[in-house]
């Protein structure tokens, strides 16, 4: 037997009446929904509440209904609030809300099943709700950055904050010493560094989180908010932790060497 979203909601019918959804995905550019979620980035709710163009998204008293799309035919229920003041604003951000917390132990959990046949994005409930279909209630927040292997780690510092506190990535950065390498996506400039100390490359990445620069001088010139927007970590070479410490340092200059870390115009390695 089929289970449907308003099975788990018992949104009456004069709350369906005036009730939308709207269907958030990625726009190829500058908005990706999922990410959001993940980052717990309020630019997500900009996007569930903004009027594009003259348009207006949702009036005032409506239940608005948020759904991220996660691939063709499922979507994760992220919100739903009450509109509580149009702001009468185009191109912006449109509206005030307040969260209906009822709902909220199904958000980040629940993934529906729904084929959308529209390029409309923001749909009266009745009758779209119907065909929303519950294929999953997962038993934590959606998250679906799993340890992808070292070779191919690459994590932006808001990607790094969350996934440090993910049980298979501390697993699998704990325990293995490395090489690893910072990007600076605006002027190209890289560091070289090296984890073999406490925890390891974990220990190493955690400083990161921590402060930006992980106690590294060069890095200590820049703002923790431009090192949080423009930063990229990924993984050079990787070692078990049984190995010399001696090879990691050894490895770490023939890398600074390769990629010119040492030189100001091209790195951070003072």
């Amino acid at each position: 037997m089929k289970i449907y979203l308003n099975d788990l909601l018992r949104l009456s019918d004069t709350e369906l009446k005036n009730t939308k959804i709207r269907l958030n995905q990625s726009n190829n550019h500058d908005f990706d929904p999922i990410q959001l979620f993940k980052n717990k980035d309020m630019q997500l709710y900009n996007g569930q509440f903004y009027n594009y163009g003259s348009m207006k998204s949702f009036q005032q008293g409506q239940i608005a209904i948020g759904l991220l799309r996660l691939d063709s035919e499922k979507w994760l229920l992220f919100d739903i609030s009450r509109i509580t003041k149009d702001l009468n604003l185009y191109d912006s951000v449109g509206y005030e809300y307040e969260t209906l917390h009822q709902h909220s132990k199904y958000f980040g959990r629940t993934i529906i099943r729904y084929k959308n046949h529209s390029q409309q994005m923001i749909r009266n409930a009745i009758p779209l709700i119907k065909e929303c279909i519950v294929f999953e209630v997962i038993s934590e927040t959606f998250d679906d950055s799993g340890f992808p292997g070292y070779e191919n780690v690459d994590l932006s510092w808001d990607e790094l904050k969350r996934v440090v506190q993910k049980n298979d990535w501390r697993t699998a950065l704990e325990n293995q010493k490395g090489v690893y390498l910072i990007t600076d996506t605006i002027t190209g400039k890289r560091y070289v560094g090296s984890a073999y100390g406490e925890n390891m490359l974990l220990g190493r990445w955690e400083n990161y989180v921590r402060n930006g620069h992980g106690g590294n001088k060069d890095l200590k010139d820049l703002s923790f908010d431009y090192i949080k927007g423009n930063f990229r970590f990924s993984i050079l070479d990787i070692y078990k932790s049984t190995v010399d410490d001696s090879t990691i340092i050894r490895r770490e200059h023939h890398w600074m060497k390769i990629l010119l870390t040492k030189d100001k115009t091209f790195g951070y390695n003072n």
